[in-house]
């Protein structure tokens, strides 16, 4: 007996979804998970300002940066909606009219957290290899670590890990380097509390 075909998530799929959620269609599965906790979504807000502050972003430098937060990207089948992303100006000069991005961006970060992290770690690194993504940046807020891969030969290529009390200096933004622990608005758990005065 022929054992039935799996239904594939649809785009309609994905629409239905309620707003409070964040949806991505991943090999052909509708997954869908809360957004951001408080510690993760303050990490990729002072990314953002990080890096948002210290790269051009000059309408008229075609190496300029143009960063998003939770873009939804189409990578044929493939519905993924990263953390972050930027694009360099000159692959995106004009505005997207869609409510979608099928260029992909130059560079990912993912903010790792315990909804996503099977995902972001397994078959959403896989798809952003796969769409020609140069850069993926894993941040784990919790742990204070960063991860930044670039992409080699079709493979992704672990270029470092920077901790806590390091300095972030990892292409593409290995020219304005940055102190790691910038991004975190909440103390290292590990550390002794200060005491009070």
């Amino acid at each position: 007996m022929a054992e039935a075909a799996v239904r594939q998530a649809t785009y309609a799929d994905l629409e239905a979804v309620p707003d409070h959620l964040v949806a991505e269609i991943i090999d052909g599965v509708l997954e869908t998970h809360r957004p951001l906790p408080p510690l993760q979504g303050a990490a990729a807000f002072s990314l953002a300002a990080t890096l948002g502050s210290r790269t051009p972003r000059r309408r008229d430098d075609p190496d300029a940066w143009i960063y998003m937060s939770k873009p939804e990207l189409h990578f044929g089948p493939q519905m993924v909606v990263p953390d972050l992303a930027g694009w360099r100006r000159r692959r995106m000069p004009t505005e997207p009219t869609a409510a979608f991005i099928k260029t992909p961006p130059d560079w990912v970060c993912e903010i790792l957290s315990p909804s996503t992290i099977r995902l972001d770690r397994g078959r959403k690194r896989r798809i952003y290899g796969e769409a020609g993504v140069d850069f993926l940046w894993l941040l784990d807020s919790a742990v204070g670590e960063l991860e930044g891969f670039a992409l080699t030969d079709g493979r992704w290529l672990l270029l470092d890990t920077v901790q806590r009390g390091e300095t972030v200096a990892l292409p593409p933004f290995d020219a304005v380097p940055f102190p790691l622990d910038d991004l975190f608005s909440f103390d290292d758990p590990a550390a002794p509390a200060l005491p009070e005065t």
